[in-house]
């Protein structure tokens, strides 16, 4: 067996969590490889709106086993709040959910550390959502952070009062508002917490399931236009996203990845600064948002919203060696008598490229558009012939465009609200 990867070809916020759940029951294993609690994946199934933040998104199938692993930034705070809001579920959490003992801990010092280091940026700010992330990876990157492991150390507080204390040397220079006696009880409660789950060493598990025959889902967080090497830096997260974060965030090799899965929308949406070729700042980049009900699952930020752009499309297609497309929100467009496709961009200088340029962020970017006619209709049903005429044009465009199948139609936010194409077009 190999390891099956999905993950986002835009900003983040395609509808990974949901996509997750509906192919949870063909997988034994979905596993987290990179991110923290930065990342909300939405599921919604049987009237009820589920945001997870850490936890893979197989949770909530009782035959599935999930896994943090250990290229995940895992905060204890965060990760008890979801655990308890879980508890009505009746999920068989602690027997289903395994975390890699090399997991990067957030301690609070690292939220703090992200609000200085936000506020120091003045205009420039990268649009962080303050939950520590960036530090904790930065503590990673430098050797000196505590991984998930520790805690079980006798030293583990002398290891905590070691990290904090460089951080309290950096934070002299910042006026930040806390409570650090009420900081620090929190954390250690929820290290205690944490303790009663099954820490585990997760590249084992991993490969121990894969030479079972066992069928694992690798579960990526964000977007690939925000990875930290190939997204549109400085603008972005801070770990790898793409294809090649699966196998250093579980430690597979690459030749054990089999599908890769892209989400995409029908249209496109950012959270925070950075460039955005084709937003709209007018009342099609305003209903888009309303239809859509584009506001950060994390933050409750408004996204930025905008037609499809293929040349960033084709760009993290490449990157990720994408095998199927799956395409989210299709629903969002039904009310729109044209629809747009980014085909190209128009650089400064004049000339017309369809790849992404080094300087996405330092120029000005105009999109050529090519216009295709909306459906006008709502869109019900579960089989490709329920699919109004003009919404397949659009799928088949798109496909033929990317060179790659579109085997998955979402209508809907619900697991039921899902279209599986049987023969895409190419």
């Amino acid at each position: 067996m190999k390891v099956d990867v999905l993950l986002g070809l835009q900003w983040g916020d395609e509808g990974k969590g949901k996509i997750v759940d509906v192919l949870a029951p063909k997988y034994d294993v979905v596993a987290r490889f990179q991110g923290g609690p930065n990342a909300g994946h939405t599921l919604e199934f049987d009237g009820i709106k589920h945001v997870l933040h850490q936890i893979p998104s197989g949770i909530f199938r009782e035959k599935t086993r999930n896994v943090i692993g250990n290229g995940v930034v895992l905060d204890p705070i965060v990760f008890r709040s979801e655990i308890e809001k879980l508890s009505k579920y009746n999920l068989n959490v602690k027997a289903n959910l395994f975390i890699s003992k090399k997991a990067t801990l957030i301690v609070p010092t690292h939220r703090l550390l992200d609000q200085a280091y936000e506020k120091a940026k003045g205009d420039e700010k990268i649009g962080s959502t303050l939950k520590g992330i960036g530090p904790s990876y930065q503590d990673k990157i430098g050797r000196q952070g505590l991984r998930v492991g520790d805690v079980l150390a006798d030293n583990f507080n002398a290891k905590f009062k070691k990290l904090t204390d460089i951080h309290f040397a950096i934070l002299k220079d910042h006026v930040i508002e806390y409570n650090w006696p009420e900081l620090e009880r929190q954390f250690f409660e929820a290290i205690t917490f944490l303790k009663g789950f099954n820490l585990i060493d997760s590249e084992y598990f991993i490969n121990d399931e894969l030479n079972k025959n066992a069928s694992i889902l690798a579960e990526g967080a964000q977007g690939s236009l925000l990875d930290i090497d190939f997204g549109s830096y400085p603008f972005v997260t801070s770990s790898n996203t793409v294809t090649a974060g699966a196998c250093t965030g579980l430690g597979i090799a690459p030749s054990k990845v089999g599908e890769v899965y892209g989400i995409f929308k029908a249209y496109s949406t950012r959270v925070g600064s950075g460039p955005f070729p084709t937003e709209l700042l007018d009342e099609d980049g305003e209903k888009m948002r309303k239809e859509g009900n584009e506001f950060g699952s994390t933050t409750g930020r408004p996204r930025r919203c905008g037609w499809i752009d293929l040349p960033s499309l084709k760009y993290s297609i490449m990157i990720n060696g994408v095998t199927q497309l799956l395409m989210m929100k299709a629903d969002v467009l039904n009310t729109f008598p044209v629809i747009k496709v980014c085909t190209h961009y128009k650089l400064s200088d004049g000339s017309i490229i369809e790849t992404m340029p080094y300087e996405i962020v330092n120029q000005k970017i105009t999109p050529i558009y090519r216009e295709l006619s909306g459906w006008n209709t709502p869109i019900f049903g579960t089989s490709e012939s329920d699919v109004p005429p003009n919404l397949l044009i659009y799928v088949n465009f798109l496909e033929k465009s990317l060179q790659v199948p579109i085997s998955l139609i979402s209508i809907g936010p619900d697991r039921s609200q899902t279209i599986v194409r049987s023969k895409p077009n190419l």
